[in-house]
C-alpha cells in the first residue's frame, strides 16, 4: 500500500525546485519559560513520522529534546546522550527508531523514540586497522554521523578521526570498513553521511568536509565520483525524493539534484565574522540567515529543518511553498 507520506514524496520530486519555494519560519522554536536558550549545540537534526522534530545537544539533562511541528518544546527523550554529534530517525517494520553513534565513547546505538536501548555496538567491534592511533600509539574513534539502508545496514562515519566508513548489519555484525584519507578516496574529514536513495543500487552520498566537495560512495566501498565541489564546508546531507540537502558549516544551505546541481541556496551568511563558528551570539541572528549549519532534515511535507553548531542552540525552519 502506497502511504500519504510516499505519495507526498513523488509529488515533490516531480517539481524543479528553487529558493523561491521556501518561505522562512522566523522565532520557529518555543521554549519553555524555565529555559532560556536550547543549549550548546554540535548535533543534529531528525525529524519523525509524526512530524516531531529531535534536537541534539550537549546537555547531560536534555541531550535529545523533542518539539512539536508547531515548535512547541515537548520533552527530552529519556536516557539519550549528550553526545549525538549526528543522528537519525528511521520508521522499521518493527517500530520508529533513533540511530546514532556517540561521539565520546564510540557506541552505536539504536533507541526507541522514548529513549529504550534496542542495539548498542561498541567501538571495540571495528578493526584497530581502520582507526586512527593517539601520539601515545593507542588507537581511537570519533564518529560523526551515519544513517540507515532500506535493508536495515549501517553505515557510520569515523569523521574526526580517521575518515573511514563503517559498515554493519542490522543486528550489529560488523561487515567491512572503507573510505579514509589514502587514494582513491583522499577524504578529509568524512564528517556526515546519508544513504542516498535516489539511486538503485543505493548508495552514500558523504560530506568531505574540508576539501568543500560532496561524494558519493558505492555501498559495497567503490569511490564512484563528486557530485558537487567548491562548496562551503559540506558538513551535513539529507536526502527526500529526487534531492540532496546539504549544510555548509560556513554560511549556506544547498538543495543539490540527481545531476549535482545546486538547484536552491537558503540562508546564505555573507558575514564572514559569522559563519563556521558556535559562537556567533543572538543579538546578530537574522532571520533565515544562517551562521554555522550543522544538521539538515526534512519533514514529509518537504519543509527544511537546519541544526546550527552553537553554545546557544539554534534550528532554522524553511516552509515548503
Amino acid at each position: 500500500m502506497i502511504t500519504r507520506t510516499l505519495l507526498a514524496i513523488f509529488a515533490l520530486s516531480l517539481i524543479q525546485l528553487n529558493a523561491a519555494d521556501y518561505k522562512v519560519v522566523p522565532d520557529w522554536v518555543k521554549l519553555p519559560e524555565a529555559r532560556e536558550k536550547i543549549g550548546n549545540m554540535h548535533g543534529d537534526v531528525a525529524v519523525s513520522s509524526k512530524g516531531e522534530v529531535y534536537v541534539s545537544v550537549m546537555d547531560a539533562k536534555a541531550g535529545l529534546q523533542v518539539f512539536s511541528d508547531e515548535g512547541k518544546f515537548l520533552r527530552n527523550v529519556t536516557n539519550a546522550p549528550s553526545d549525538f554529534h549526528g543522528f537519525v530517525i528511521k520508521k522499521e517494520a518493527g517500530g520508529e527508531f533513533i540511530y546514532g553513534p556517540r561521539l565520546g565513547s564510540g557506541n552505536i546505538l539504536k533507541l526507541t523514540l522514548d529513549g529504550k536501548e534496542v542495539l548498542n555496538i561498541p567501538s571495540s567491534s571495528i578493526p584497530d586497522e581502520f582507526k586512527s592511533k593517539t601520539k601515545e600509539g593507542a588507537t581511537r574513534v570519533a564518529m560523526t554521523g551515519m544513517d540507515v539502508a532500506p535493508n536495515g545496514d549501517l553505515f557510520v562515519t569515523d569523521g574526526y578521526s580517521s575518515s573511514f566508513i563503517h559498515h554493519f548489519n542490522k543486528s550489529g555484525k560488523y561487515i567491512k570498513s572503507f573510505g579514509g584519507k589514502n587514494p582513491p578516496y583522499n577524504f578529509t574529514t568524512l564528517h556526515k553521511i546519508a544513504v542516498d536513495t535516489r539511486f538503485k543500487p543505493v548508495r552514500i552520498i558523504a560530506c568531505d568536509r574540508e576539501a568543500l566537495r560532496v561524494v558519493h560512495v558505492s555501498i559495497d566501498g567503490e569511490f564512484i565520483g563528486v557530485v558537487a565541489k567548491d562548496l562551503l564546508a559540506p558538513a551535513a546531507i539529507a536526502v527526500q525524493g529526487d534531492y540532496a540537502l546539504v549544510g555548509e558549516i560556513r554560511g549556506n544551505v544547498s538543495v543539490i539534484d540527481k545531476e549535482g546541481r545546486i538547484v536552491a541556496k537558503l540562508g546564505l551568511n555573507e558575514v564572514k565574522s559569522e559563519v563556521g563558528t558556535n559562537a556567533t551570539p543572538p543579538p546578530k541572528w537574522r532571520p533565515g540567515i544562517v551562521t554555522a549549519p550543522h544538521g539538515v532534515a526534512f519533514n514529509s511535507k518537504g519543509d527544511i529543518f537546519v541544526a546550527e553548531y552553537s553554545v546557544f542552540g539554534r534550528v532554522h525552519r524553511f516552509n515548503r511553498q
